[in-house]
């Protein structure tokens, strides 16, 4: 068993969100593993539509044992059972743990959250941190890093099966089971078009020519792909609240093997020297500095910055105190050099008392007119003091 980084406490209710298959059941087992909780599983049909029919079958199902806990897997397929849940937290002192793959619909349904009776984590395909020595990089590229495509008994052709199957099922059941869309068709096509821009500015008029949706649509699309935990948005950077809201996003989904998977990849060699390589670096270290941060419950803010003469970095990361972090991100194996860090160089001097870094796979730490040049697992490691 891996032993992840999000720590639950269970002296409260809590809700547990993560994308499907991002390892949410068992790290519950393994919680409750001493305990013997009520376990409801809303993905079984039979127990989902019992509870559907009546949300008050709940407490019938706990009376007969009375556990001091409750766990609902996939609360967002019956929103309705908050207001029981709510109410027994309230009258009968039942802990419960709830999970889901999308906040969409009990947003959407206007759902119970509990008003602060239930705290709220998010747990994300497997980190490289919580692997350690089991990590593998090219099959973190190649097939991403959900739990349950990572054993190493698992034939490589296998695992592209499951990833095809995995973006299948997503779409019939995340997106329309729950009717999230009113025609799948083309919100099919956004899907696809998102993972061709995978990494870059969402540019919605250009959408709009690829997958012939209008970009209010495709927005609204994108949306979804966030609220569905399949996807996230990388923020511009900027002091200004208004000024960011004005700007655009970067966007990344959750996994490098569902890119994969969506632009027919999955199962392609993958060379180290291309710019898909890259992109697929790129992905896979910003959503680790997103998994981190949330399993640490870091309050840091994540953002990239370009400015108008096209200078960019990568990531920029805004803690509550002290300057911020500079960081680009490179897949290369060779030594890095001045002239290839001329941006950041220049745009560390005009974050005053900032640290920047590069990430790369270069082995050896070196500075570079004070940028620190570090393997990215170091690097990760240090920002994150683990």
């Amino acid at each position: 068993m891996i032993d992840r980084l999000s720590k639950i406490s269970k002296k409260q209710s809590f809700f547990l969100f993560g994308p499907r298959g991002s390892g949410k059941s068992t790290l519950l087992k393994q919680l409750f593993e001493k305990e013997n909780p009520l376990w409801i599983d809303l993905l079984d049909q039979r127990r989902e539509f019992e509870l559907a029919s009546d949300p008050e079958f709940l407490l019938e199902l706990w009376s007969s044992q009375k556990p001091k806990w409750i766990v609902i897997d996939e609360i967002q397929k019956n929103p309705r059972l908050l207001d029981v849940v709510h109410r027994s937290i309230e009258t009968h002192n039942i802990h419960f743990a709830l999970t889901g793959s999308s906040a969409r619909k009990l947003k959407r349904d206007s759902a119970n959250l509990l008003a602060g009776r239930a705290a709220s984590y998010t747990l994300s395909p497997f980190s490289a941190l919580e692997l350690n020595d089991a990590f593998d990089l090219q099959q973190a590229l190649t097939t991403g890093l959900l739990p349950r495509f990572w054993d190493q008994e698992i034939l490589e052709a296998d695992r592209v099966r499951a990833l095809y199957a995995y973006v299948q099922t997503y779409l019939k059941e995340e997106v329309a089971a729950e009717q999230l869309v009113r025609n799948l068709d083309p919100f099919r096509r956004v899907l696809i078009s998102a993972a061709q821009s995978n990494t870059k500015i969402i540019n919605y008029a250009a959408i709009e020519r690829d997958a012939g949706v209008k970009p209010s649509q495709a927005e609204r699309h994108f949306e979804i792909l966030c609220d569905t935990l399949i996807g996230r948005h990388l923020e511009p950077f900027e002091t200004s609240i208004r000024k960011r809201q004005s700007k655009k996003s970067k966007f990344y989904f959750f996994d490098t093997g569902i890119v994969r998977a969506l632009t027919n990849l999955a199962g392609e060699s993958l060379n180290s020297s291309t710019f898909e390589y890259g992109e697929l670096f790129e992905t896979f270290l910003i959503n680790e500095f997103f998994k981190l941060s949330e399993a640490l419950e870091k309050r840091w803010r994540l953002s990239y910055l370009r400015t108008k003469g096209d200078i960019e970095i990568d990531l920029i990361i805004e803690k509550p105190r002290g300057a911020p972090l500079l960081i680009e991100i490179k897949s290369s194996k060779i030594k890095p050099t001045a002239e290839k860090l001329i941006s950041l160089i220049r745009m560390s001097k005009e974050f005053n008392g900032s640290t920047s870094y590069l990430l790369s796979n270069y082995e050896t730490p070196i500075t570079i007119e004070g940028i620190r040049c570090l393997h990215w697992r170091s690097a990760l490691k240090e920002i994150f003091e683990i």
